[in-house]
């Protein structure tokens, strides 16, 4: 099953690409950084939810800053600034960051 992520992802991401990520993301945050995100990258069900903007926020900025660090993967880093920019644009927007 895929999920369809709102502002600006244009492909579908496969729940297993999202667990992998979560992974990484768990790997180079600090885990209280890591706690305040990991309920939206380890939800095991594919039911949509929705990302309130001020959450959104805080969301961007984790995900940046797992990308930008030195252990993450380029690949997988380079899936966080794609996510963390479509997070962004659901807050400038003001608008939920939607998970389908």
């Amino acid at each position: 099953m895929g999920r369809s992520i709102s502002h600006g992802i244009h492909n579908t991401r496969s729940a297993t690409t999202i667990h992998n990520l979560a992974r990484h993301l768990a790997h180079v945050l600090p885990a209280a950084e890591w706690r305040a995100i990991e309920h939206v990258f380890g939800k095991r069900s594919g039911d949509p939810f929705q990302v309130p903007p001020a959450e959104a926020r805080r969301i961007a900025a984790a995900l940046w800053t797992a990308a930008e660090h030195r252990k993450m993967p380029a690949d997988w880093g380079a899936l966080a600034r794609e996510l963390a920019a479509s997070a962004r644009r659901a807050v400038n927007a003001g608008q939920p960051w939607e998970w389908r």
